[in-house]
């Protein structure tokens, strides 16, 4: 009759042991959540530090280009693609800072960056691909180079020499800005970039006055960019009301000697401008932010510019 009775007393204590155990919990919950900050109190993470793109239409719609960041800016053909970086470059430059361009289909046109307002003495230009070699390259320097060396670089993937070229550049740091121009490279080619490519590059350039900015005709770094641009042509004015374009050839005539018989060349005079050139007076470019991790938020996301007059094949 005892066992009953006794099994009885020991449940009835069930409740209590329960009750003190649940309390016990609580406590050393309410310990813990004492060291926790809540959402609401945490700290904002500091907007980047902003610098000028060189087209006061973009700074008014981002702010600027973001320091420390990864910026790209894509579009179509004749869509203000190049306008956007030079200027961005010359905005560099002209704060004398050193800008690398690193030219994955070696596009550039000097003459056009300097009309821009690039100041060439700080600027790193490396062409990428073997047309960019064999072309930068005299005939005698060509054959310095062993065959190994040059077969390599032949079949090297321009786009691989350019993200090498990236590594290199961003773990030397002192640049104000490192641009990668993949506009005239294919997009199958672009696309076949790794994502984690773009990751590490972001994470070399984080927390360092470097702009990281890369032009390409369709976006490849995705989440990566902290800034990402849109651009698309909206129309265009060509003149051609005067003439303002000339090439003069002189033909030479052959010279006949016993020493040199090798037939005269025939000179044509130095010309400013290609005779197949057209003067733009000026292209209406459309701009849109797809993406934009700035604390501050843009007032709009499209907004619009008008490039200036360029010379243009």
């Amino acid at each position: 009759m005892s066992s009953p009775l006794l099994h009885v007393e020991a449940i009835s204590h069930f409740p209590l042991v329960a009750r003190s155990s649940s309390a016990k919990l609580l406590k050393e919950f309410s310990e813990t959540l004492a060291g926790v900050t809540p959402a609401s109190r945490l700290e904002v993470r500091p907007a980047p530090e902003t610098a000028s793109s060189g087209i006061a239409q973009i700074d008014a719609l981002t702010g600027g280009l973001p320091r420390g960041c990864l910026t790209e800016v894509c579009g179509p053909e004749s869509s203000g693609r190049t306008t956007v970086m030079l200027a961005a470059i010359a905005a560099v430059t002209s704060r004398e800072e050193i800008c690398a361009l690193i030219d994955a289909s070696d596009a550039l046109d000097p003459h056009s960056a300097t009309a821009a307002g690039v100041n060439l003495e700080r600027l790193l230009w490396i062409r990428c691909g073997s047309h960019a070699q064999s072309s930068a390259l005299s005939r005698k320097r060509r054959q310095a180079f062993s065959l190994e060396e040059r077969e390599r670089r032949r079949m090297e993937d321009p786009v691989e020499q350019a993200l090498r070229a990236t590594d290199l550049l961003l773990q030397s740091s002192g640049f104000g800005m490192v641009a990668i121009d993949l506009a005239g490279v294919p997009l199958k080619m672009a696309r076949r970039i790794p994502l984690t490519t773009w990751f590490r590059f972001r994470r070399a350039v984080e927390n360092t006055p470097t702009l990281l900015l890369v032009t390409g005709t369709q976006a490849c770094a995705q989440s990566c960019a902290t800034l990402s641009l849109e651009l698309s042509r909206q129309s265009s004015e060509v003149s051609r009301q005067e003439k303002v374009l000339s090439s003069r050839f002189s033909v030479l005539s052959k010279r006949q000697s016993s020493e040199d018989r090798h037939d005269s060349r025939d000179e044509t005079s130095a010309s400013e401008k290609p005779s197949h050139a057209e003067l733009l007076t000026g292209i209406e470019v459309q701009i849109e932010v797809l993406r934009s991790r700035m604390e501050r938020k843009p007032v709009k996301s499209v907004g619009d510019f008008t490039t200036k007059a360029v010379w243009t094949a």
